[in-house]
């Protein structure tokens, strides 16, 4: 006997799939539940760290993360987690690479930048973007050029050399890196999908 499946509202992303709340105060406390294990997220993944030789930009799980908030919890809430995710930093919780606190550092730039990647990647997962291989990966791609939008100059500025030169630092040795991700969330994403969509 075939059962009937709910329909998933055309501007739902992964997080409103979940069990919806009977109450207002329980939507809110879903919604800061998600927002604060976003930025744990993240700020977990920042500790998956691998230094490239001749720059001061390691290799992170956290630029990943912070595309998959973004995308999963939608653009309100995942700006948000990734706002979160900044201020309890430079607040002091050691959660940036390295156990890395505060604002004083070179890739500072990068953290600012995962709060604009976090709200376009839900802006485009509201649209419908994550639901297929090829839309999540232009989602992934488009998002990571958001990083680099505000990173690159922040760390040219940062260490006082041309943008051309911060370019080779913190943007070209990480581009493979950023392509392997996007294949890995455009398979992992539209599965999400399939498999939270049959309800």
């Amino acid at each position: 006997m075939a059962t009937a499946t709910t329909p998933i509202p055309r501007r739902a992303v992964l997080a409103d799939l979940l069990p919806a709340a009977s109450t207002r105060l329980g939507a809110q406390a879903r919604d800061l539940a998600l927002v604060a294990g976003g930025a744990a997220l993240t700020g977990v993944a920042a500790q998956l760290s691998v230094n490239v030789p001749g720059s001061p930009v390691p290799v992170t799980g956290q630029t990943f993360a912070a595309l998959l908030v973004g995308t999963a919890l939608g653009t309100r809430r995942g700006a948000a987690s990734l706002v979160l995710y900044l201020l309890a930093g430079m607040a002091g919780l050691p959660w940036f690479t390295g156990g890395a606190t505060g604002w004083a550092f070179p890739t500072f730039g990068y953290v600012l930048g995962f709060v604009v990647a976090a709200a376009l990647t839900g802006a485009l997962a509201r649209r419908g973007a994550d639901r297929t291989p090829v839309n999540t990966a232009v989602t992934m791609v488009l998002g990571s050029l958001a990083i680099y939008a505000v990173g690159v100059p922040y760390l040219a500025l940062s260490l006082n050399v041309p943008l051309a030169r911060a370019a080779e630092l913190g943007l070209y040795p990480y581009l493979v890196g950023d392509a392997l991700k996007a294949a890995l969330a455009a398979g992992a994403l539209p599965l999400a999908w399939k498999l939270l969509g049959r309800r």
